[in-house]
């Protein structure tokens, strides 16, 4: 399957985006999505997942309650919807798709990986 991420942009401290993640090649109910993000310097960390139903999802502890992860497996995409965003969610987004688990939160879990989208948070 490959993976499109789109949405990413500039946005002020407090604003939204919508990150989509765009499939194609696969069935995409099938598959897991998860969304990680890597900001300059540190390492890619975990940010939402979603189960190919999409009647589980989780959450990082710093995005609970800001975010939240949705698909429709009718148009093969995944969102990420990023409500109050902060300074400190400034990173690269990528998403992710797996066919091993209901759920995956470690980016070794993850065989597709779209080729990222940038958030930037002003202060």
């Amino acid at each position: 399957v490959q993976l499109q991420a789109s949405g990413g942009g500039l946005v002020q401290a407090g604003g939204s985006l919508r990150l989509s993640c765009a499939a194609s090649g696969g069935t995409f109910s099938g598959y897991g999505v998860g969304w990680f993000r890597q900001a300059p310097g540190k390492e890619r960390e975990f940010v939402a997942a979603i189960s190919p139903s999409g009647k589980t999802t989780n959450y990082v502890d710093s995005v609970r309650g800001r975010f939240t992860i949705s698909r429709d497996n009718a148009k093969s995409t995944a969102y990420l919807r990023m409500n109050s965003l902060k300074p400190e969610d400034t990173a690269v987004y990528y998403c992710a798709a797996q066919m091993s688990r209901i759920i995956a939160t470690r980016s070794i879990e993850y065989e597709y990986w779209g080729q990222g989208t940038q958030v930037t948070v002003s202060s």
